[in-house]
C-alpha cells in the first residue's frame, strides 16, 4: 500500500542509491555499445563554488537532455567535472591561512600549492554532492578536474605546439590588473560600478604661447604623471593650429605633443583628451597610431612609481614642483590623487570641478579598483584561430538556439584581441617556460627538455629558471570537451564521444568558453566541439530582479530542495524556461510544483485503491470504451509534444504539455469520468479501465523522468511491484514513442463533454451563480450526434456540471445564458438563480476600471523617459501587469456578450 504522501526528503537518497547501484548513468554500458552515442560535457564550475540558482537552471536543462535521449535508447556520456579556479582558490586558502596568521609568501610556493590540494581534498567536492542532489544523471564515475594527471598533460601539449606555431608569445602590453591580488585577470572578472566622483578639469600651457593653454578632463588625476600626449578631433577649429605643437605637463614638465586623432570627440567635455597610453586601454591604441611611448607610473600594489624611474624622468627639468611629485613614490594612488589635485591647485592648473557619477571597474573577488596596467604577459594570437571558429557557425555545423546568440558571437570573433594567457597566482598550470640568464626562453613540456633546448642553443648545460606565473583558468577549460575524453592520447571515449552534441551554458560566458572551446576544438581535433549551443536565461528574483547576496533577494535552491524536493524546483525551472526569456522565480511557483507532485502521487493512490495493475503486454490499440480510447488519444498527444519541445530545447513547452495531460486531462477529466466504472460491478469495461490507468501512469512516469527523476522512479518501483516485472529502472526504460493514433470519434464525444462542462462551470463562475446550486441546461436544437452523446453521458455531465437537469428546446428561455460548445448551442435559465441586471452592472464597472488601469499602464510604457530611467524589472513588471489586465477585460467581455441576450 503506498504511504498517504509522497515525502521528497525520504525518497531521494534511496532513489539516488538505486541509480548508482543500476549505474544507470554509466557512458559505454554494455547493452548500448552499438547504441548512437550522445554526449554533453558539463559546465565545470569552480571547486570552490555552491550551488546556485544559475546552476540549477543549468544543471536541470542537461539533465532533461540526458535523462531524454538515455530513455531513446542512446549511448549517453554526460560528463562531469571541476575547474580549478585560480584566483578564486588561492582566495579561499589565502583566508583559512589568514585565521592561523600565516601568509602564503612565508610558506614558499610549493608548501602553499600543497596546502591547496589538501583543501581541494576536503572541501573541493561539495558542488558535486550538490549536483547529485539535483539529480544530475552524470557519469560520475569519470569525473574530471582541469588540474588533474590527464587534463595538465593536454594544457602542456597545446601550449608547447601553439607557442611553436607562432601563436603563443610574449609582449608587453595592458591588462586589467588587479592590486590586490597583483596579478592580471579576465574581463569576466572585472565588476562595473557606478560611483560618485569627480571629474577634473586641468589647464595644460602651450609651449611658446604664454597666454594659451588647452584644457582635459580626466578622472584619474594621479595618471597624468605617466601622459605622454593630447589627443585632439582632426577636424576640430578650436585646436586645429595646435596639431603638431607641444604642450607642458603640469607639474611635471615633460614637453608633449598635440595629437589629431579620430578618438577624441570633440562634442565630449573640452574636446581635448590627456593621452596615458600606460594607463588607459583607449590610450594605448592611440599611442601605438602615433608610435609614443609608454610611460608606467604605477607599482603592483597601486602605489606611485615615480623616484628612479628612467622613463618618467627623461627629458624632464628639475623643479621644486617636480621634488614634490617625486615625494608621491610609494603613496597609495588615491591619497596621491588627492595631493596632485591639491598641487595642481596651488600651480592654478585646475580649471573646474565638476561632480560625475561614472563606471568604475572593480574585481569580483577582491572589491579593488581595477587598473590598466602595463607589464610582459604571455598571449594567444587568436586570429586565425577565430577565423576557422566563425566559419564553423557560419557554415551550420554549430548552431545556437536561440539564433540570435550568433550575433553576439560574431561580434566578438570579428573584433577579437590577443588573449592574455598568463596570470600572477601560484595556483594553476604554472607555464611551461624556463629563461636562462640573458632572458632567452624555452618553451617545452618539461624541465629536462627545456635544458635540451638551452644545450643546443648555448653548446653547453646553462642555469634555467621557471617563469613563475601560471595560465589562465579559461585556457584549460577551452579543452574541455576533448581534454576530459583523454586527448592527446587517441583514446576509445575520443573516438566515441567527441564531437559533443549539445553545450548548455549562459550567455555571458560566449566570448570566455564558448568561443574558446570552438577554437580549440577545431585547431587540434580538427572538428567542432558541438553541434548545438543552447544559451538560456538568467534566473531572477519574482519581480525580476537580478538575484545578490547585497540586495538579499538570494533565492537558495538547496533550501528550495529541503522544503520542496528537487522535483518541484526542476519543474518549476524547466516550465519557465522559454528561449530568450529570464525567468521570474517565486518560492510559490516552486510549491505550485511540489502540489503538482502531490497530485500524481495522489492519483496513483486512486489507481492502486481501484485496483488498476499493470497487464502484460497490455496493446492500446486493443481499448473498446469511447472514455479509455479518448483518454489514449490525448497521452499519444503530449507524447508526441514533449518530445517535440524536448528536441526542438523548448523546455517550458515540454513541461507544459505534460504538465496539462497530467493535471487536466488524466487526473481531473480521465479518473473522474472513470469514477462510475471503477465504482461499478465487475465487467470488461472496468477491466480494460484499469489496464489503461496503470498504463497511463506508467507513460506518465516515462514522460515527466527527465523533468521530475525522483517521484517518478519511486512510482515505477511501486507500480512494478505488481503485474510483469520490471526489466530496468526507470532512468533506463524506453521512451514512448507513440501510444497509438488519436481516434477522432472517441476525442469527439469526449472531448464535447469535457468542454460542455468546462463552458458550464465557467458561466457559472463568471455570473456568481452560488457553488452548490443545482440549475437547469436546455440543449438548443441539438444535431442528431449530440442528442446520442447525451444519451451516453446524461448522467455523468449532470454531476460534473450541477446541473438539475437537461432538457431540449428550438428556442433558449427567458433569463438564460447562451454557450456555443463545438458549434452548437446550450442555454442556462438564471431566472431566480443570479440578479443578470446586477451582475451586468458589476461586470461593466469591473472591465471599466481595467480599462482605466490599462491606459495609465500604456501611458507610462509609452513614455520615453520612463524607459530610460526605470530600472528593468520594473518595466517588465508594468508589461506583466498590462498582459494580466488584458486577460482578465477578455474573460469580462466574454461574460458580458453571454449576458447580452439576456
Amino acid at each position: 500500500m503506498m504511504d498517504k504522501s509522497f515525502d521528497p526528503a525520504a525518497v531521494e537518497a534511496r532513489i539516488a542509491a538505486r541509480w548508482d547501484e543500476a549505474q544507470a548513468f554509466k557512458a559505454g554500458r554494455e547493452d548500448r555499445k552499438n547504441a548512437k552515442p550522445y554526449s554533453i560535457v558539463i559546465p565545470p564550475p569552480n571547486i570552490t563554488g555552491s550551488l546556485h540558482m544559475g546552476h540549477a537552471l543549468n544543471n536541470t536543462l542537461q539533465d532533461i537532455l540526458c535523462r531524454f535521449e538515455r530513455m531513446r535508447g542512446r549511448d549517453v556520456l554526460w560528463q562531469p567535472g571541476t575547474d580549478h579556479a585560480g584566483i578564486a582558490t588561492q582566495m579561499v586558502v589565502e583566508r583559512k591561512l589568514a585565521v592561523q596568521q600565516i601568509d602564503r609568501r612565508s610558506l614558499g610556493r610549493e608548501e602553499f600549492v600543497r596546502r591547496v590540494w589538501e583543501w581541494k581534498a576536503e572541501s573541493g567536492g561539495n558542488i558535486q554532492r550538490q549536483l547529485r542532489r539535483l539529480g544530475a544523471s552524470c557519469d560520475w564515475s569519470r569525473e574530471r578536474f582541469t588540474m588533474d594527471e590527464g587534463l595538465s598533460r593536454a594544457v602542456l601539449k597545446v601550449f608547447v605546439d601553439l607557442h611553436a606555431e607562432g601563436l603563443i608569445y610574449r609582449d608587453k602590453r595592458l591588462v586589467n590588473w588587479d592590486p590586490k591580488f597583483q596579478t592580471a585577470i579576465s574581463d569576466l572578472e572585472v565588476q562595473q560600478i557606478e560611483l560618485k566622483g569627480h571629474l577634473w578639469h586641468i589647464r595644460y600651457p602651450i609651449a611658446g604661447s604664454a597666454d594659451r593653454t588647452i584644457t582635459v578632463a580626466t578622472t584619474r588625476p594621479e595618471t597624468m604623471l605617466g601622459d605622454i600626449a593630447v589627443a585632439v578631433h582632426p577636424d576640430d577649429e578650436r585646436y586645429r593650429d595646435l596639431i603638431g605643437r607641444h604642450a607642458i605637463l603640469p607639474l611635471v614638465g615633460r614637453r608633449i605633443p598635440i595629437v589629431a586623432d579620430t578618438y577624441s570627440d570633440p562634442e565630449k567635455g573640452t574636446g581635448a583628451v590627456k593621452i596615458t597610453p600606460a594607463h588607459d586601454f583607449n590610450d594605448f591604441e592611440v599611442g601605438r597610431r602615433h608610435n609614443l611611448p609608454l610611460i608606467n607610473v604605477l607599482g603592483r600594489e597601486g602605489e606611485i612609481l615615480v623616484a628612479g624611474n628612467e622613463a618618467f624622468l627623461a627629458d624632464v627639468p628639475p623643479s621644486e614642483i617636480l621634488d614634490g611629485v617625486l615625494a608621491l613614490h610609494g603613496s597609495d594612488r588615491f591619497d596621491a590623487r588627492k595631493k596632485v589635485v591639491e598641487m595642481l591647485e596651488a600651480q592654478g592648473a585646475l580649471a573646474e570641478i565638476e561632480p560625475h557619477t561614472h563606471a568604475v571597474p572593480h574585481g569580483d573577488r577582491s572589491g579593488a579598483v581595477i587598473e590598466p596596467y602595463l607589464t610582459d604577459q604571455w598571449y594567444v594570437n587568436v586570429k586565425p584561430l577565430a577565423e576557422r571558429a566563425l566559419a564553423a557557425v557560419r557554415g551550420g555545423k554549430t548552431r545556437f538556439v536561440p539564433e540570435n546568440w550568433e550575433k553576439t558571437y560574431f561580434q566578438w570573433l570579428e573584433n577579437i584581441e590577443p588573449w592574455c594567457i598568463s596570470r600572477q597566482l601560484w595556483w594553476g598550470h604554472q607555464i611551461p617556460a624556463w629563461y636562462d640568464e640573458s632572458g632567452n626562453v624555452f618553451v617545452a613540456t618539461s624541465e629536462d627538455d627545456a635544458h635540451r633546448q638551452a644545450r643546443e642553443k648555448h653548446g653547453h648545460d646553462v642555469k634555467l629558471v621557471r617563469d613563475e606565473d601560471v595560465l589562465d583558468t579559461w585556457f584549460s577549460s577551452a579543452l574541455w570537451p576533448f581534454s576530459t575524453l583523454g586527448w592527446p592520447e587517441q583514446t576509445p571515449e575520443l573516438a566515441r564521444y567527441y564531437p559533443t552534441n549539445t553545450l548548455v551554458t549562459g550567455f555571458d560566458i560566449i566570448f570566455f568558453w564558448v568561443a574558446r572551446m570552438m577554437m580549440m576544438g577545431i585547431h587540434f581535433m580538427k572538428e567542432v566541439p558541438f553541434d548545438t549551443v543552447y544559451i538560456h536565461a538568467l534566473v531572477r528574483d519574482e519581480k525580476g530582479a537580478k538575484m545578490s547576496k547585497s540586495k538579499g533577494n538570494v533565492i537558495d535552491p538547496l533550501d528550495l530542495i529541503d522544503h520542496y524536493g528537487a522535483d518541484a524546483l526542476r519543474m518549476t525551472l524547466a516550465a519557465m524556461a522559454a528561449q530568450g526569456r529570464d525567468i521570474k522565480l517565486s518560492v510559490q511557483r516552486v510549491e505550485g510544483y511540489r502540489n503538482f507532485a502531490t497530485k500524481i502521487w495522489n492519483a496513483a493512490r486512486f489507481a492502486e485503491m481501484n485496483g488498476c495493475r499493470r497487464v502484460q503486454a497490455f496493446d492500446p490499440a486493443s481499448a473498446q470504451e469511447t472514455l479509455n480510447r479518448w483518454a489514449l488519444g490525448e497521452c499519444a498527444r503530449a507524447v508526441a509534444e514533449v518530445t517535440a519541445g524536448i528536441e526542438t530545447y523548448r523546455f517550458n513547452e515540454a513541461a507544459l504539455a505534460a504538465y496539462r495531460f497530467v493535471w487536466n486531462v488524466f487526473c481531473d477529466w480521465m479518473l473522474e469520468l472513470a469514477k462510475p466504472i471503477l465504482q461499478g460491478p465487475d465487467s470488461a469495461a472496468k477491466d480494460e479501465t484499469r489496464a489503461v490507468i496503470a498504463f497511463i501512469l506508467d507513460e506518465i512516469c516515462k514522460l515527466l523522468h527527465p523533468f521530475m527523476p525522483f517521484l517518478t522512479e519511486e512510482l515505477w518501483a511501486i507500480t512494478g511491484e505488481e503485474g510483469p516485472a520490471r526489466t530496468s529502472v526507470l532512468a533506463l526504460a524506453p521512451w514512448t514513442e507513440t501510444t497509438g493514433a488519436i481516434e477522432e470519434a472517441a476525442e469527439a464525444e469526449i472531448g464535447w463533454v469535457v468542454d460542455l462542462v468546462t463552458e458550464i462551470r465557467s458561466a457559472r463562475s463568471e455570473t456568481n451563480v452560488p457553488a452548490g446550486a443545482q440549475i437547469p441546461l436546455v440543449l438548443l436544437s441539438p444535431s442528431n450526434e449530440v442528442r446520442e452523446r447525451l444519451e451516453r453521458n446524461d448522467e455523468t455531465i449532470r454531476r460534473l456540471a450541477r446541473l438539475s437537469e437537461i432538457t431540449i428546446a428550438a428556442a433558449p428561455p427567458p433569463y438564460a445564458v447562451q454557450l456555443i460548445v463545438r458549434g452548437e448551442v446550450a442555454a442556462l435559465p438564471l431566472a431566480g438563480v443570479v440578479d443578470l441586471a446586477a451582475e451586468r452592472v458589476r461586470l461593466n464597472k469591473e472591465s471599466a476600471k481595467l480599462e482605466g488601469e490599462i491606459a495609465k499602464i500604456d501611458a507610462k510604457l509609452g513614455n520615453a523617459d520612463f524607459l530610460n530611467r526605470a530600472p528593468e524589472e520594473v518595466i517588465d513588471e508594468q508589461r506583466e501587469r498590462r498582459e494580466n489586465a488584458l486577460s482578465r477585460r477578455t474573460k469580462i467581455t466574454e461574460a458580458l456578450t453571454r449576458l447580452s441576450g439576456v
